[in-house]
């Protein structure tokens, strides 16, 4: 069995989220293809996950891919929350989620039948175009297509999502752009550029590898918990079905696996003085600082995961989460306050700094930095 530090670890991690050293601004839909989706239930907080991985970024790129280039997809994903995808990588997610699908909504018990509820499905993508719909045409389209006027209440109902992620889940629907603050959706196989069909196994055998390759070393249960919130039996699975590809691996004590392409690059790592300010919500914090010891400290869990699944935007240094943070603009004027867990040495100060000034530049606004508690 091979051995690591955690520092190798770290220094790898880093390094294909792009956060050291970062990419050029060019890369950026690359970097959601690599982390395999950027959380984005506050789409402020995805563009700033992408921008502290890539250098000169605004928040102009981000909606021009999204919206105009359509590089970018707004979807319903893993755990059934939203996250931008790659675009090339959305027949991919499609066809890797019917091995393990997510029924998410229990329309039975809101008087609509099996029968109805099949017939809703195959109505969604002949009802959607590339033309965006709002949730309130969608949901009388749907009424007058099929009738069951309690469907057209549950989807014109103000955030309500649930009943159309399974039609998100089927690759049927995604975000079209908002149209004052109303949302759209439109059918992905013709708003995308291009929709290449896959194989569903090929498909959730190559997201594992993605997954391993941006998170890893880890176990099948961290998978499962990022693919679908639990569901550990369907993850060891697919582990299964790449276990030639795979190797335990310890890191100080602690066991899990990595993609046996990746040791060697994670050996030669490593890492000294990085400081990154990441934002709300971002794919490092939830899918690698939730798994504990040493990436987050027990005693400051609850300083960055709260209830309902809020994640507090947090400090890193070196991969290891030290501190949160926080920020509002007025104006032009935007005040940073950074709470750390311990008292900070100059270089981190410095560091906190330099992201500081990256922060005004992609905010194009001043930025007033200060620490103390954040409430």
């Amino acid at each position: 069995m091979k051995s690591l530090t955690w520092n190798q670890v770290n220094a790898w991690r880093l390094a294909q989220h792009g956060l050291m050293p970062r990419l050029k601004r060019e890369a950026f839909v690359e970097v959601a293809s690599r982390l395999y989706g950027i959380h984005a239930q506050v789409m402020s907080a995805a563009e700033l996950a992408l921008g502290a991985r890539t250098d000169g970024l605004t928040p102009q790129d981000v909606q021009t891919a999204l919206w105009q280039d359509r590089s970018l997809v707004k979807t319903w994903a893993m755990r059934g929350t939203l996250h931008l995808l790659a675009a090339d990588d959305l027949s991919l997610h499609t066809a890797a989620r019917t091995i393990d699908p997510l029924g998410w909504i229990n329309f039975e018990s809101y008087g609509i039948s099996q029968k109805q509820h099949e017939a809703f499905l195959e109505a969604v993508p002949e009802i959607l175009s590339d033309e965006p719909m709002t949730r309130e045409q969608l949901a009388t389209a749907v009424v007058e297509r099929i009738g069951v006027p309690v469907l057209g209440e549950l989807i014109a109902s103000v955030g309500w999502g649930s009943p159309l992620k399974p039609s998100a889940f089927r690759g049927d629907l995604c975000f079209g752009p908002n149209q004052g603050k109303n949302v759209t959706f439109v059918n992905p196989k013709k708003w995308l550029r291009k929709w290449e069909p896959v194989e569903p196994e090929t498909a959730f055998q190559e997201i594992a590898r993605r997954y391993l390759r941006a998170y890893g070393p880890l176990t099948p249960k961290h998978f499962a918990r990022w693919w679908n919130e639990g569901r550990v039996n369907v993850a060891k699975r697919v582990f299964q079905q790449i276990e030639d590809e795979l190797e335990t691996v310890d890191v100080e004590g602690w066991r899990a696996l990595a993609l046996r392409s990746t040791i060697e690059p994670m050996q030669e790592a490593g890492v000294s003085g990085v400081v990154r300010l990441l934002p709300l919500f971002d794919a490092y914090v939830l899918d690698i600082g939730r798994t504990g010891e040493p990436i987050l400290p027990k005693q400051y869990w609850k300083q960055v995961f709260h209830q309902q699944g809020w994640t507090t935007a947090v400090v890193l240094v070196d991969g290891i989460i030290k501190g949160v943070w926080d920020y509002k603009t007025a104006g032009a004027q935007t005040a940073v306050k950074v709470e750390l867990f311990d008292p900070p040495t100059k270089h981190i100060q410095k560091g906190i700094e330099a992201e500081a000034a990256r922060l005004e530049a992609f905010l194009n606004t001043a930025v007033v930095l200060e620490y103390g508690p954040i409430r």
